[in-house]
């Protein structure tokens, strides 16, 4: 009776909640569809017609915004230093995640709530300090000292969601083979990283959407054009636009190239973080 009347006044409430999150879902994609295909139409049409799908199939506007704004060269620095910036945090973070979730000291709860408050921190706040510090360590305007940046203002939030991710794993499977003879260092590697897939896909995947996106750190640090991120080279296309006058339609393709591959990649990394917490865990 009781888990009766539960399900009946819970009933409502979920179907509104379901409503809202597939509303809240159309909303997105409805947004996303519309910027592709203004992306693929002429100047003037999307002001004859801002809905219309008329002139739709103007590829060009997507080469036009890819040599106009030196994207390609940008890419590569973003590929680089992000990529590279997140598998790094990733790494480094998940042994200290999984010391600090298998370990029950004082210590380790301390360390746990430091993490979580650099999690708190905004990165406007200390913009100055950062940006004082890098310039006494000579690594203002380069892509190294952007790299370094975006692995110590990440592992923060990566150590914080890994700890929770490996305070979640059954602990008996690691002392399955601590019996078996395996050390720390062993039940880690193979036991612990495993069954962990999903969370470090996870915080993979956030750490590259975020930090592919990141815009006030690389333009407070990088001023050389040719060290310049995506999101950089994206906002002097704009400014570029605006004074030689603004054709929308490469201006959405300009963003639609910088928003694309991280879909893309979410799209496929979605999937296989389903997969690695249900298939690591059965292993």
């Amino acid at each position: 009776m009781v888990a009766r009347s539960m399900r009946a006044e819970h009933g409502p409430l979920r179907r509104v909640g379901t409503t809202c999150v597939w509303s809240l879902v159309a909303f997105n994609l409805g947004v996303l569809a519309w910027m592709l295909l203004t992306a693929l139409r002429e100047h003037t049409a999307i002001f004859r017609s801002p809905w219309g799908l008329d002139t739709a199939g103007q590829f060009g506007n997507f080469l036009k915004a890819w040599n106009d704004s030196d994207f390609g060269r940008a890419a590569l620095n973003t590929v680089l230093v992000v990529v590279g910036a997140s598998v790094t945090v990733v790494a480094v973070s998940a042994p200290a995640a999984y010391a600090l979730a298998r370990t029950r000291t004082r210590a380790s709860g301390a360390l746990s709530t430091l993490f979580a408050v650099g999690v708190g921190v905004p990165v406007q706040v200390i913009v100055v300090p950062l940006f004082v510090m890098m310039q006494d360590a000579g690594l203002v305007n380069s892509l190294t000292g952007l790299f370094v940046l975006y692995v110590a203002l990440s592992a923060p939030f990566t150590v914080f969601l890994l700890t929770g991710f490996f305070g979640s794993l059954p602990e008996e499977v690691e002392e399955a083979a601590a019996i078996d003879g395996a050390g720390v260092v062993g039940t880690f590697v193979r036991i612990a990283l495993p069954l962990a897939r999903g969370g470090l896909l996870t915080a993979l995947l956030l750490n590259l959407v975020g930090l592919w996106n990141e815009t006030l750190l690389a333009l407070v640090l990088v001023q050389d054009g040719e060290k310049q991120t995506l999101p950089l080279a994206l906002l002097g296309f704009l400014q570029t636009q605006q004074y030689s006058g603004a054709d929308y339609g490469v201006l959405f393709a300009g963003v639609a190239i910088l928003v694309l591959p991280v879909l893309a990649l979410y799209l496929w990394l979605g999937r296989r973080i389903i997969e690695g917490m249900t298939v690591g865990a059965v292993k």
